[in-house]
């Protein structure tokens, strides 16, 4: 019987995002061993037994059991590579107990491949090649699209570290030639779409008594949503007379939209919501007549595939690797970046679409998911990463 492959999945935190937890499973149900290391946030249970969590908490008797632990399993049976480690650790890192704590775990178990879910922590774990662990990282938007834009030091890790790298993921093909500029080197990159879980979409649309349009966006309040330019597209619709509500899931107590939206007068229009769980914003997406993303900057919106998933129509503003999905007037709409007239020319001729119209682009939008972007082809395609990391 072959030895299981030992796959670590490594986002600093456990639970991870929906699509990383997605991830976890999949891998758990393909015959490998996944390890995850990093700090346990919450308790999580699994129902696997091909998934190991080797965690810390902010609990410091149970960092201090931890870290004896592993210092005595290494320095008994791996001294020699514990000693290596030690001498990295001493001279490239600040907090040397905490780097213990997460780094002797991961010696201990030495996967066969680790896999950095965020680049930025790419600093803190090249030294697993030092030990025969192939390295992956992942580059998910944020941290190629504008974070070594703004960050020049985080630039040069990137240009020192990325060349070294064993293999790479991108959540798009946009986003793999922006990982270029960097030194991630093209032949060891592969575009793995962001997968989503089979569902039943049975819930029935709720009566929109007030005849409004309802538009929904979700995302984090942050500059590359765009939702000053939303908003703005909003002021033009209500001068032509449109009776639209729009809500931004995840734009709460923003100042500067709060203040956009005082001034404009759209308090009837516009509302801000908070983090809300996720089961709810997919009943509000049901509800609404149209997701709406107007980021400046993106990879592939998660959302806007989760939209298309559940027969939500999709506008989408053309950035990033958005237009590696949105195909416009077929699947969904796509218009420039910063530009809310546009915006607002697309919702009106949105809402002129006869019902046929809509459901032919409905129909064609959960084709795209089912074709390219199902949890299954996901796991399948980072499984041919993985074989061809350690194949190298």
């Amino acid at each position: 019987m072959s030895k299981k492959v030992k796959i670590a999945i490594y986002s600093g935190e456990i639970p991870s995002t929906v699509f990383i937890e997605r991830l976890i499973l999949g891998m758990s149900k393909n015959d490998y061993l996944v390890y995850l290391f990093g700090y346990q946030k919450r308790k999580v249970n699994y129902q696997s037994k091909s998934i190991f969590v080797k965690s810390y908490s902010d609990n410091r008797f149970f960092k201090f059991l931890l870290l004896i632990k592993y210092s005595v399993l290494l320095f008994l049976f791996n001294r020699k590579d514990k000693k290596t480690l030690d001498i990295f650790i001493n001279q490239n890192t600040k907090n040397k107990t905490l780097s213990k704590i997460k780094y002797y775990p991961v010696l201990w178990y030495k996967p066969d491949v680790f896999h950095i879910q965020w680049a930025k922590s790419i600093s803190d774990w090249y030294w697993v090649q030092q030990f025969g662990i192939k390295l992956v990282v992942s580059f998910r938007g944020v941290h190629i699209n504008y974070s070594p834009i703004f960050d020049p030091k985080l630039a040069e890790i990137y240009r020192k570290y990325f060349p070294q790298v064993d293999g790479f993921h991108a959540v798009s093909k946009a986003i793999s030639l922006e990982a270029q500029k960097y030194g991630a080197v093209a032949e060891k990159i592969k575009v793995v779409y962001s997968g989503l879980s089979e569902i039943k979409n049975d819930n029935p649309r709720e009566e929109n008594e007030g005849g409004e349009f309802k538009i929904i966006s979700v995302g984090r309040n942050h500059w590359v949503k765009g939702y000053t330019y939303s908003i703005d597209a909003v002021k033009i619709l209500v001068s032509h007379g449109v009776n639209v509500k729009y809500t931004i899931i995840g734009g709460q107590n923003s100042e500067e939209l709060l203040f956009k939206i005082k001034n404009y007068q759209l308090e009837n229009n516009v509302v801000l919501l908070g983090n809300i769980p996720f089961s709810e914003v997919q009943k509000m997406m049901n509800n609404s007549d149209l997701l709406l993303l107007p980021s400046v900057e993106e990879g592939i919106a998660n959302v806007v595939l989760e939209a298309m998933q559940l027969g939500t129509l999709v506008l989408s503003t053309d950035c990033g690797g958005m237009n590696e999905v949105i195909q416009h007037k077929k699947n969904g709409f796509i218009v420039p970046v910063r530009n809310s007239q546009k915006i607002a020319d697309a919702v009106l001729e949105i809402m002129k679409l006869t019902e046929n119209e809509k459901n032919n682009i409905i129909s064609n939008a959960k084709e795209t998911i089912n074709k390219n972007h199902t949890e299954d082809k996901m796991i399948n395609d980072m499984i041919s990463l993985y074989k061809t990391v350690l194949n190298q």
